[in-house]
């Protein structure tokens, strides 16, 4: 069996990576503008030939622990980054999805540095590739950091799309058979539960373009339509067609978003849905 490649050289940008360059742009001007934060910009950032280095080096510092220390975790980082080149693509979407939908966000390098959601769902898309290569207990060992560090608790089995949103984080919960679809938007303490003390597939399936406001539990192997809304403090015990607003305890439908995917649009409002 061939040993790979694990360095930091091995790790180097592709020739036209937007959300990379964007990156160290910001992260020089800033470097020139707050000294204070100079050797942080460096050592986070631009001391790194790439994004996948960059992430490795900042998520291993994050998760560092006395004992599995962040040197051991970054080569886990780059280990599963060098095997599969899906999860730096799925990265790089997620920060995009945050400078596109977050209103407070307007740079690339303020997810990559600072937004404990997009930190807890990069460090699992981590421990996903574990789980799936079986080496469950290092994949849960992740989530255990995770849910410490960042107050965001995903199991290592769930499958997340790209382009996801999980604004603010804290409290999110999701579970081992969950199915996350492409360009979801979730807020903080959101639940992606099961029902009853049953094994097998018994988690949420979400499509894509959803979006989940704050509080919103949602339980048992039920499905939400793509381009559905999940209104604030709701729980949905009952599949959610696509295209459908549903809100209340238990959840009913209300109405019809205003638009095919709400998670890109973000508004939160139930009123105008149903006049749909």
């Amino acid at each position: 069996m061939n040993t790979p490649d694990l360095s930091i050289q091995n790790l180097q940008a592709p020739a036209e990576d937007f959300i990379w360059q964007a990156i160290r742009a910001e992260a020089e001007t800033a470097s020139r503008e707050e000294p204070v934060l100079a050797s942080y910009y460096h050592a986070a950032i631009l001391n790194h030939p790439s994004f996948e280095a960059a992430i490795s080096f900042h998520m291993a510092n994050k998760l560092d622990s006395s004992t599995v220390q962040a040197m051991t975790v970054r080569e886990v980082f780059e280990e599963a980054l060098s095997a599969d080149p899906g999860i730096g693509v799925a990265m790089r979407a997620d920060i995009k999805a945050y400078k596109d939908r977050d209103p407070a966000c307007d740079k690339f390098t303020m997810p990559f540095l600072y937004f404990k959601g997009f930190h807890a769902l990069q460090a699992q898309r981590v421990s996903h590739w574990l789980w799936q290569q079986q080496r469950q207990p290092l994949a849960l060992y992740l989530q255990n950091q995770i849910s410490q560090v960042f107050g965001v608790d995903i199991h290592p089995g769930a499958r997340i799309g790209q382009g996801i949103m999980i604004d603010h984080a804290t409290g999110v919960v999701v579970g081992e058979t969950a199915v996350i679809g492409d360009d979801v938007s979730m807020l903080h303490a959101v639940t992606l539960g099961g029902s009853g003390c049953q094994g097998g597939d018994r988690h949420p399936k979400i499509g894509s373009g959803v979006l989940i406001s704050a509080g919103a539990k949602i339980l048992g192997g039920i499905t939400v339509g793509d381009g559905a809304k999940v209104g604030a403090g709701s729980v949905v015990l009952e599949s959610v067609p696509a295209h459908t607003t549903v809100a209340g305890v238990p959840a009913k439908v209300v109405g019809r978003p205003q638009c095919e995917a709400p998670a890109l649009n973000m508004d939160h409002q139930l009123g105008e849905d149903a006049q749909q």
